[in-house]
C-alpha cells in the first residue's frame, strides 16, 4: 500500500508513504469529515491512496495572485 500526495492544481507528486502498517487512522484521515473526505482523499482499488493537496508553489502563486482562484485551470 502506497499513499500518494499529489498537488490538486499542478498534480506535481509531492510526497509518498509505503509500507503495509500504514492505515487512515495513523495519518489523521479520521479526522476530516467526510465531505472533506471525499474531496482530498481517492483510495484505489488497490488500496492505495492519493490526498489532494496544494504544494508549496501553487500555494505561493494563489497568494501573490489572488485572481488565479477565478480560473478553471489556472496552474496547469
Amino acid at each position: 500500500m502506497s499513499v500518494n500526495y499529489v498537488c490538486k492544481h499542478c498534480h506535481t507528486l509531492i510526497g509518498r508513504i509505503e509500507g503495509a502498517a500504514i492505515n487512515q487512522s495513523r495519518l489523521g484521515f479520521d479526522m476530516l469529515t467526510p465531505e472533506e473526505h471525499r474531496h482530498y482523499v481517492r483510495v484505489h482499488d488497490n488500496g492505495d491512496v492519493t490526498v489532494r493537496m496544494t504544494c508549496d508553489y501553487c500555494a505561493e502563486a494563489y497568494n501573490h495572485n489572488p485572481e488565479l482562484s477565478t480560473l478553471a485551470s489556472p496552474l496547469q
